[in-house]
């Protein structure tokens, strides 16, 4: 039995928000299914996306041979980072940001028009319009695109998975120009972005002070 079976599904949107923790230590007895785990993504998927093109890749590392796969590349400037939470978790999902993304649109598209929800003069429009963009943008155009689009989704997993009664870690402390090539991606066309652990949170996290908006924001 997982949480969500278990009736622990979190609905207060404030509750979600307020009570996410970054989370370093996990129940070690708590594992999530792969069925609910294609659920929390699925929904997470539901993030905004440049031109929709939806350039995020997930790996979801949950075995043990994996995790020891892993562990290694938590090095950054020669110390050892994220360990607990890679131990520990239920998994860690790799996200990775798809540089050759645009390469969907005409099977997004294609699909939107079957369903309904667009016509075919606007694909038309959409597609040559992308193309332009393109085509007509700097190499690290799509770099940006991808990390921003993966920053976009691992922040709707983290709440997805909070409202599941689970918890998380994002980490940025690891081997990125590595990860690809080490777990069988193409490192050429897959960027990444960042970790993130997911699981049952051992004990309570600590809650975090955020600035007041009277520093962070400003109105013209």
């Amino acid at each position: 039995m997982n949480l969500h079976e278990h009736g622990n599904r979190i609905n207060d949107f404030n509750k979600i928000v307020f009570e996410r923790r970054a989370i370093k230590k996990y129940d070690t007895s708590v594992k999530i299914s792969r069925d609910e785990m294609k659920d929390i993504l699925t929904k997470a998927t539901k993030a905004p996306s440049s031109y929709n093109l939806q350039s995020w890749r997930f790996l979801v590392i949950e075995s043990e041979e994996a995790k020891s796969k892993l562990l290694p590349l938590a090095i950054f400037n020669g110390q050892q980072y994220n360990e607990q939470q890679i131990v520990t978790s239920s998994a860690v999902i790799a996200i990775f940001g798809d540089l050759e993304h645009v390469a969907s649109a005409p099977e997004i598209f294609n699909a939107e028009v079957k369903q309904g929800s667009m016509t075919e003069s606007v694909k038309e429009y959409i597609l040559e319009a992308i193309n332009i963009h393109y085509s007509n943008s700097p190499d690290h155009f799509r770099k940006d695109v991808a990390l921003t689009d993966g920053g976009l989704v691992a922040m709707q997993l983290m709440l997805v998975a909070r409202s599941y009664g689970y918890d998380t870690c994002a980490m940025g402390g690891y081997d990125k120009e590595n990860i690809a090539e080490i777990f069988g991606l193409d490192k050429e066309r897959y960027v990444s972005v960042m970790l993130v652990s997911i699981g049952k949170a051992d004990s309570d996290g600590r809650p975090s002070t955020r600035k007041p908006i009277a520093d962070v924001a400003e109105w013209k």
